[in-house]
């Protein structure tokens, strides 16, 4: 039933769905690698990915925009924040006119060290898509955005069954 919609739209989407699979499996696969070059737990790392990816686009975090990107409670951020800290790999500002308003920002060193880590993988980005027509990666960002926003309102409108308890069977 499902294949017969859409000529096939149900297959391609599995292909697609299995290609973005092993893509994230990579890209977890790098994050622990960095982690460990770095001397840190992958969450730590994971943290100091977010908030240097932000910077670079120019919409810093604060520590409750992290939490939601890396799903811990406020306290466990708080934590993990002060590790950051302490070890130079963050700092906390208060840029905002509201003084209460904390932002996070990279540490000194934090955007060389990743461009170290990351630039031989950019490489080798650059390369794989230089082949494809600006006009098809505009696409596929596009595409990639309307993807992003499907899980997103999935997400947020909780449609995913209740947790199975230990020992039922149930289907």
């Amino acid at each position: 039933m499902e294949e017969a919609i859409g000529d096939g739209v149900a297959a391609r989407r599995e292909r697609l769905m299995e290609g973005l699979r092993i893509y994230g499996g990579h890209y977890a696969e790098l994050s622990r690698r960095f982690a460990a070059w770095l001397g840190l737990h992958s969450t730590d790392a994971t943290a100091v990915l977010e908030i240097a990816a932000a910077e670079e686009r120019g919409t810093p975090l604060s520590p409750a925009r992290l939490s939601e990107r890396i799903p811990l409670s406020t306290g466990a951020t708080t934590a993990l924040l002060n590790r950051l800290e302490a070890a130079g790999h963050i700092t906390r500002t208060r840029e905002h006119s509201d003084r209460r308003v904390v932002t996070l920002r990279g540490g000194p060193h934090i955007q060389e060290r990743a461009d170290e880590f990351f630039g031989p993988l950019a490489g080798r980005l650059d390369a794989a898509m230089s082949p494809y027509p600006p006009q098809l990666l505009e696409q596929f960002e596009q595409f990639m955005a309307e993807l992003n926003a499907a899980m997103d309102a999935h997400l947020a409108a909780g449609d995913a069954p209740a947790a199975r308890r230990p020992g039922d069977n149930n289907p």
